[in-house]
């Protein structure tokens, strides 16, 4: 899933200065005059709000979710679909110089008063606006982490609901996603409901990783929020501000993005403190499994491969596995099957799992590649293992599209032994490349991936959490690649597998008529 922002519990103290007058949003005034007039003839407005949106900025799966889904659901003539974003200074600049500005504003975060202007950009038929504040969004480096981003993201929320009253653009449903834009549900159903035209929003929010849950010191309330006390109960949790506790309990719909992880976070497990949240809203939760932009991840015209193929003829793949072999420096073998990891190096994707079963695999007539970053435990014993079999297992440290692309296209297996995963999507986008998934059934793959049993099925799974059993299912898919008629079975069914949001799209739109 994406990469999460490294939550704090304090922030760092400001001097309190005199409480600033805060002007109805819809009052404020723009310097640049007569704003554009953005027509809407649709019969129902949908605003994303979220911190990441490919192809403009992306760290992982929401990314791929708020640049995916949004122009799934514009696909339908009677949806108008936005999304409200960070002007980051990182965004793609090939898309940054082409945006538009618009209008800016100051923008009430508790006491102070602070810059926000806003971009617009039309991308396959979604309305994208980009909040603009240099100081909180032009940084080094990655997006998340810093110890002010409390204060960042309260800003964000605030500012998206600014814009849509400066530009009247209301919604009928405001869609936020993670802890990042929980502040906005809370500002819209508990500061800004006197405003009619915000009080008929209804609101969605999403999960898309109960593990990052926005967690702050009680000082921040008033301090970098602004929230009055009469929410009090809604926002403080365990004697702190947890915003996705309070957009949890504040909005009309909550979902998650697979069925079996809308079921498995009302169990403590899974939940990491908000079961007894969960299970109070549970009436209003709704698992609906993410899909993949098929359009992005299509091996018939994908540029980054080495030869482009299809479901109808697999020779490209074949030269896409030898090219890798290649390029990494492994034996060129079409009969020896390679296995692929592609995954944030991080204990709950099941890498300790990997850890105690990978020498015994590696004694068999395999290949291993390993591509990602995270812990650097991890990091130091698969380069070890490389180098202890080298010619057999390849590490490579790093975030690398490119790579990622040639290994989903060159590989046979695709591993992923995740200990949770809410979604999950690269067994999807392995699916779609002929790389047959392994994988645990627990979230997202265990709605995606279902076992093969030579008449349905579409991968190999396991069910406990066990290095023994993840062994076995392995030796099962290892078996299976070297029968060719079952393994043509096998691909043929995964690449015919339907992971495009045409499904789900239309399960949130189904939502949205609630």
């Amino acid at each position: 899933m994406a990469k999460k922002a490294t939550e704090t519990t304090t922030v760092k103290k400001t001097t309190k200065k005199p409480a600033a007058k805060v002007l109805p949003a819809i009052e404020k005034t723009s310097k640049t005059g007569k704003l554009p007039e953005i027509k809407v003839v649709k019969d129902k407005k949908i605003v994303f709000l979220g911190s990441e949106a490919a192809p403009f900025i992306a760290t992982g799966g929401l990314a791929d979710v708020l640049g995916s889904l949004p122009k799934a659901l514009a696909q339908n003539e009677h949806l108008d679909v936005s999304v409200i974003l960070p002007l980051y200074g990182n965004i793609n600049k090939d898309f940054k110089e082409k945006f538009k500005f618009l209008t800016n504003f100051n923008v009430s975060v508790s006491w102070r008063l602070q810059y926000a202007g806003v971009y617009y950009y039309e991308h396959q038929g979604v309305k994208f606006y980009f909040i603009d504040n240099e100081y909180y969004f032009k940084r080094e480096g990655n997006i998340y982490g810093f110890y002010d981003d409390g204060e960042r993201f309260a800003f964000f929320s605030r500012a998206a609901l600014d814009t849509i009253a400066r530009l009247n653009i209301y919604p009928d449903i405001l869609h936020c996603n993670d802890w990042q834009t929980a502040a906005s549900i809370v500002y819209l159903k508990g500061m800004y409901y006197g405003d009619e035209k915000f009080r008929k929003i209804k609101s969605v929010f999403t999960i898309h990783n109960i593990e990052y849950q926005g967690i702050f010191g009680m000082e921040t309330y008033g301090d970098v929020f602004g929230f009055p006390e009469s929410i009090n109960n809604f926002v403080e949790f365990n004697g702190s501000v947890n915003l996705m506790k309070a957009a949890i309990e504040m909005t009309d719909i909550v979902s998650t993005v697979s069925p079996t992880y809308a079921e498995e976070i009302k169990n403590s497990y899974f939940a990491h403190g908000l079961e007894s949240i969960i299970n109070r809203n549970a009436n209003k939760l709704y698992g609906i499994l993410n899909g993949i932009d098929i359009d992005y991840y299509n091996p018939e015209t994908d540029a980054y491969l080495f030869k482009n193929y299809s479901v109808s003829d697999l020779s490209g793949k074949a030269v896409c596995k030898a090219e890798l072999q290649k390029m990494l420096n492994l034996p060129v073998r079409a009969d020896v099957p390679m296995i692929a990891i592609i995954s944030r190096l991080v204990s709950h994707k099941g890498l300790d799992l990997v850890r105690s079963a990978i020498e015994s695999l590696l004694t068999q007539d395999v290949q291993i590649v390993i591509l990602g970053k995270g812990e650097i435990a991890y990091e130091n014993f698969f380069e070890h293992i490389s180098h202890c079999y080298s010619g057999k297992c390849v590490t490579v440290i790093a975030f690398n599209q490119d790579l990622s692309r040639k290994i989903y296209s060159g590989a046979d297996i695709f591993l992923m032994p995740s200990k949770m995963e809410p979604c999950g999507l690269s067994q999807m986008i392995a699916s779609r490349y002929g790389t047959v998934p392994v994988v645990r059934e627990t979230g997202g793959l265990n709605d995606s991936i279902k076992a093969y049993t030579g008449v349905k099925g579409n991968g190999f799974t396991f069910h406990d959490y066990n290095a023994h059993d993840m062994l076995y299912v392995i030796n099962e898919a290892i078996r299976a690649y070297k029968d060719e008629k079952v393994w043509k079975d096998v691909q043929n069914r995964v690449m015919t597998t339907d992971f495009s949001w045409s499904v789900q799209a239309g399960e949130y739109e189904k939502l949205y008529d609630k």
